[in-house]
């Protein structure tokens, strides 16, 4: 298993990084109703900052971020996923006791690790990521706005010159 491969499962919600139950469910290689019934039945070791289920806004909100239209994205989004902290994806290695589940969570923890000390290492490089993304995310929306509107524009035009003339017709209409 790839640090990296783990490091892409990594999210940043509510200012906490974290790791969503069905990625973890395909670490583990279990299905990811059998990982949320085993936290349930020891959810006395899961407290609010080691486990929290996401709004629909902030699932919404990463569902759009999200690359491709993975398994991420077909999930059903009545019942929105649970979010694990540092702590609980360690707390998982108790409460999933296989073999697999120990590597798996030796293997995130280093990852944690690895982008913590990433993060504490490059934090001016961070800080000019964060204001570079927040003054050019507003210029980027409005680009897209203007190219969907120019996208409509042409294909209303496009459907005007497609449609089946009715009236008094010139001799450029024959």
């Amino acid at each position: 298993m790839e640090l990296q491969d783990i490091q892409n499962k990594i999210y940043e919600v509510r200012k906490q990084k974290i790791m969503l139950d069905f990625d973890l469910a395909i670490l583990y290689e279990v299905e990811t109703k059998r990982l949320n019934e085993a936290v349930k039945r020891n959810i006395e070791r899961f407290p609010a900052s080691f486990m929290f289920r996401l709004t629909v806004a902030e699932w919404e909100k990463m569902r759009s971020q999200f690359a491709t239209a993975s398994g991420q994205n077909k999930r059903n989004t009545k019942v929105t996923p649970f979010a694990f902290t540092e702590h609980g994806v360690t707390m998982l290695a108790g409460v999933l006791k296989s073999e697999k589940a120990i590597k798996v969570n030796i293997a995130i923890v280093e990852a944690f690790v690895a982008l913590k000390k990433f993060a504490f290492e490059h934090k001016d490089l961070t800080e000019k990521l964060k204001r570079i993304e927040r003054k050019y995310n507003k210029q980027f929306k409005d680009i897209y706005e203007a190219l969907n509107y120019l996208l409509k524009k042409d294909k209303i035009e496009t459907a005007q010159k497609q449609r089946v003339r009715i009236g008094f017709k010139t001799s450029e209409d024959l």
